[in-house]
């Protein structure tokens, strides 16, 4: 399933041999975690951390950024107004978070196998066969969510280069039209992806 949306990086660091389910708790608590932080400079030893988490996952510089770069406008943008309406302490510790967040999602998706993502998934989900809906098709649409929320934000960086160099950065309609095609796109190559595997239905 991997060939389906991609961030997987093969590797044998200590983070990639981590199971998925360990993995994917630290994820929840450190994110709840990083709500309960209100002090950047916390916020800011735990950027450190994260920096060292994906030195340890030798995953390469070029991966780590491609983790984060969609979010970089978002994040420059979250500071400006969390500036101006609380203030500079406040505006870190909220781009902080979201950057941390981001930061850490990505390094548990660069270092987890789909398949092993979706297996984990699909045993907390066993609960959901007594409800009547089935435990792996959840287990799928969860993990394909995650995994596209980088690619959007991907397609979305590309529209907003192409405007640039068109010179219509400040139109909506020329950001928006080419983003929804990209997407559907996208979206229809996925859904060919699915039927050539049988999960069409």
């Amino acid at each position: 399933m991997n060939g389906l949306t991609g961030a997987y990086a093969p590797g044998s660091s200590p983070l990639h041999r981590l199971p998925a389910g360990v993995k994917l708790a630290g994820l929840a608590l450190v994110c709840t975690g990083l709500v309960l932080v209100g002090s950047p400079l916390v916020l800011a030893g735990g950027a450190v951390v994260v920096a060292g988490l994906y030195a340890l996952s030798r995953v390469g510089v070029a991966a780590a950024w491609a983790q984060v770069r969609p979010v970089r406008w978002f994040a420059v943008a979250l500071f400006g107004m969390q500036w101006l309406v609380v203030d500079l302490e406040g505006a870190l510790t909220s781009t902080l978070r979201v950057v941390l967040a981001v930061a850490l999602a990505g390094l548990v998706t660069v270092t987890t196998r789909t398949s092993a993502m979706m297996a984990t998934l699909e045993r907390c989900l066993s609960p959901a066969r007594f409800v009547g809906l089935d435990p792996f098709r959840l287990s799928l649409l969860l993990s394909l969510t995650v995994r596209s929320v980088p690619v959007i934000a991907s397609l979305a960086q590309r529209v907003r280069e192409a405007q640039r160099a068109r010179g219509v950065e400040r139109s909506l309609r020329a950001f928006a039209v080419p983003l929804v095609v990209s997407s559907l796109r996208h979206a229809d190559a996925l859904g060919e992806a699915l039927s050539a595997r049988g999960l069409d239905d």
